[in-house]
């Protein structure tokens, strides 16, 4: 096990993975005027990409377009002080082909609120990376 210099365990790629697939909510960081912005998100994994579905006039789906973003799942247990935290970056795209739409339609990504989220964004992580406390 390789640890950190703050003696937090780091994870494998694969653990990054399957921890992110885990999670039910994340926060994507993207920019918005030239400021960080962050957004909480429900998403899922496909193929190894974060997929979220927002509404397509969303201050996120405009910024998130062609646009290097970062995004970050996390679980932790204050009883334990236990927990992990994943991080990711790489380019965001929206998806316009008809067939991808139908295919990620068709994941089980319900939007929390109401209206309409009939608007994709992919995001291929370049950079993973992930630590994990534990007693």
């Amino acid at each position: 096990m390789k640890l950190d210099s703050a003696g937090l365990e780091i994870l494998s790629g694969g653990e990054c993975l399957n921890l992110l697939a885990s999670a039910p909510i994340g926060r994507i960081v993207f920019t918005d005027r030239a400021l960080p912005a962050v957004q909480p998100v429900n998403f899922c994994l496909l193929d190894g990409n974060i997929v979220i579905r927002t509404a397509p006039g969303s201050k996120l789906a405009a910024a998130a377009r062609n646009a290097v973003v970062a995004f970050e799942a996390d679980d932790f247990d204050a009883t334990f002080r236990t927990g992990w935290s994943v991080t990711a970056v790489g380019h965001a795209r929206a998806v316009s082909e008809p067939e991808e739409i139908a295919r990620l339609s068709a994941l089980p990504l319900t939007p929390w609120v109401p209206g309409s989220h009939d608007h994709f964004i992919v995001m291929a992580p370049e950079q993973i990376s992930g630590r994990r406390l534990s007693r």
